[in-house]
């Protein structure tokens, strides 16, 4: 399974901000706590880099280097071919768009199959969405309730746009990597340095 399980806090405190992995901000005690000193390997730095990425968007190991692989064929920086890749993905579109409050959350109501895409039910959350397509809740009380639930509209990237009363999202076009728009600061660059040395 892709979820992860452990204390998120732990993974916050090491790697920075993920937006994607909860809602909740850091305990007071965590606050006070000094960051370790020291200088970091380069290893280090790509390695940080890379989990940021896996944590943020709640894929394994494997997952990410599928996506690496797919976005190294593809045309364009890998990098970023990376990034639209990831963001695209069904479960971190219904938390762009505020169906959400957080990944794994979206990840459930897609498991749950309360999610339609283009007026079929998708119960895969990696799903990669295009430019055009329609996100939905079920017609259903209960799937409309959940999603009201969490419903919040607040800026959105300019790539998709919310229908609150509808409970619709619309996607306007894939997103583009060099906006400030990605849900995530991170340098791809480091991340796809790791898996290059990795093979070497």
């Amino acid at each position: 399974m892709s979820r992860y399980r452990g204390p998120r806090f732990k993974r916050i405190r090491r790697l920075g901000a993920l937006p994607g992995l909860t809602s909740k901000g850091p305990p007071p005690s965590d606050l006070r706590k000094k960051p370790r000193s020291g200088k970091k390997s380069q290893y280090r730095i790509r390695l940080e880099e890379k989990q940021k990425l896996r944590f943020h968007y709640g894929i394994t190991e494997q997952q990410l280097l599928k996506y690496v692989r797919l976005a190294g064929k593809a045309k364009g920086p890998t990098g970023r071919v990376l990034l639209q890749l990831l963001e695209m993905r069904l479960d971190n579109l219904l938390f762009r768009l505020g169906m959400a409050s957080t990944i794994p959350q979206a990840r459930q109501l897609v498991n749950h199959r309360h999610i339609l895409v283009n007026g079929r039910i998708v119960d895969i959350p990696s799903y990669r969405c295009k430019s055009q397509d329609i996100i939905t809740a079920r017609e259903k009380q209960k799937s409309r309730a959940l999603i009201k639930n969490y419903l919040n509209p607040e800026e959105l990237p300019k790539h998709l746009t919310l229908h609150p009363l509808q409970s619709k999202g619309l996607v306007n076009q894939i997103i583009d990597s060099n906006s400030k728009w990605v849900g995530l600061k991170i340098n791809e660059l480091l991340v796809v340095e790791y898996y290059s040395r990795q093979q070497t």
